[in-house]
């Protein structure tokens, strides 16, 4: 690659290293792709006390501690080190994976360096309102449409966005106006590790002897829909007794899930293995029969994208992000939200092994859809794309009228020194 091809690129996010999620996941396995493919990477991201960055160009942002959240940390958007190093980067496009925080900081530097803002909407924002501690209903709409307002007014400053699928191309068609310059592209997965995954090894060190394993990953989490899985699954077991349920994740539901696998009598069959890194997923997949999703708030389905990787066939409630990954019919079984059609997809897959051993053989072959690496090349396009758009004055165009209107110089920007 000579010099003129070569992208410097800045990935703002609030969230990486040590922390474990999502958005940490895709900003590293692109970094990683990006870097093979001789681009050079920089990322900016928050401070993490006693933990040491292996690779270079990381650059990190104070924080402090929540006065009445001991364990949280909260990024402080502010750093003259950063500022004073930035312009020296060079830098071709920043890409924010977040809209507020560093992903403000993200605005203010694009504008200030004049080079193109990209943006990932990893997350469907205004499903997690919930966590408002508010009366539902009337503050709760206003607070899903003030949160629409503002991310359309935020996308407004971008020259283009990123979506996981094409699921959320809709979404964001449909709710925003929004119909240039955006694309669906996936994070995507290193196929590595699942093709080199000992699942038989690692199903005898957890001891599953002959069970029928049902794996789900995903945050223990109202929105993930943990609770229908478990009802399913209790159907499955009254018929199906060596069926064993393991979950990967933690989140403020976990006693809660805890507590109704109890009062469904299975507790003995639902394995609770908490949050765990990365690196330990592709083995434990490659050691299941079949993965559960209930999840209806995907943006993408990167775990189902993983569990296809492991050869798994699917078991899976119909929603954005799971249904542009999972074939009904070819690779899995997607149903509609109820615990019953969910436990009849189960039993499908149980009780017939040549159609679970087809799934399996075109989970595999659908799995290479995502390689990062490709996957790297169409995120290259985007950017250049970007820079073409930013130097002939173009940025993101909403067709969507505001829900609400926000005088936004009431709220002080986090980006200013």
């Amino acid at each position: 690659m000579t010099d003129k091809d070569r992208l410097h690129i800045g990935h703002f996010t609030n969230f990486y290293h040590p922390i474990v999620n999502g958005v940490v996941h895709s900003v590293s396995l692109y970094r990683e792709a990006l870097t093979r493919a001789g681009h050079n990477i920089f990322v900016f991201a928050q401070q993490a006390p006693d933990y040491e960055d292996e690779d270079p160009f990381i650059f990190r942002y104070p924080t402090v501690k929540l006065p009445l959240q001991s364990d949280i940390q909260a990024i402080v958007p502010i750093s003259s080190s950063i500022d004073r190093t930035l312009p020296s980067l060079k830098l071709n496009v920043i890409h924010t994976h977040h809209p507020f925080l560093l992903g403000q900081v993200a605005v203010s530097k694009a504008d200030e360096l004049e080079i193109p803002l990209v943006f990932t909407f990893h997350t469907r924002y205004r499903d997690y309102t919930h966590y408002f501690p508010l009366p539902q209903e009337i503050v709760q709409d206003f607070i899903k449409n003030a949160i629409d307002t503002w991310l359309g007014e935020f996308m407004e400053q971008c020259h283009h966005v990123i979506v996981p699928s094409a699921s959320m191309l809709q979404v964001l068609e449909k709710g925003y106006g929004l119909t240039e310059r955006v694309t669906a592209i996936p994070t995507g997965i290193e196929l590595g590790p699942y093709n080199e995954a000992d699942g038989k090894a690692v199903r005898k060190k957890m001891g599953w002897g002959d069970d029928i394993i049902l794996i789900s990953v995903g945050r223990l989490a109202a929105e993930k829909n943990m609770a229908t899985l478990l009802e399913a699954a209790a159907r499955v077991i009254e018929t199906h007794p060596r069926l064993r349920v393991v979950l990967v994740g933690d989140g403020p539901d976990k006693e809660q899930l805890e507590e109704l696998a109890g009062e469904l009598g299975i507790a003995e069959r639902v394995e609770f293995l908490g949050r765990l890194p990365f690196d330990r997923i592709p083995g434990l997949l490659k050691a299941a029969d079949l993965f559960g999703f209930a999840s209806v708030t995907e943006t993408q389905g990167m775990v189902t994208m993983e569990a296809l990787a492991a050869g798994l066939p699917v078991a899976a409630v119909e929603a954005t992000g799971t249904r542009d990954v999972v074939t009904d019919g070819v690779d899995g079984i997607l149903t509609e939200n109820d615990p019953d059609a969910l436990a009849q997809a189960i039993r499908t897959i149980v009780e017939d092994p040549d159609r679970a051993e087809t799934f399996r053989a075109a989970a595999v072959k659908k799995a290479a859809e995502f390689d990062i690496d490709r996957l790297a090349v169409r995120m290259v396009d985007v950017y250049r794309q970007a820079i073409e758009d930013q130097r002939a004055g173009r940025k993101i165009s909403l067709n969507k009228p505001k829900l609400i209107n926000i005088d936004w110089k009431l709220f002080p920007k986090l980006s200013e020194n």
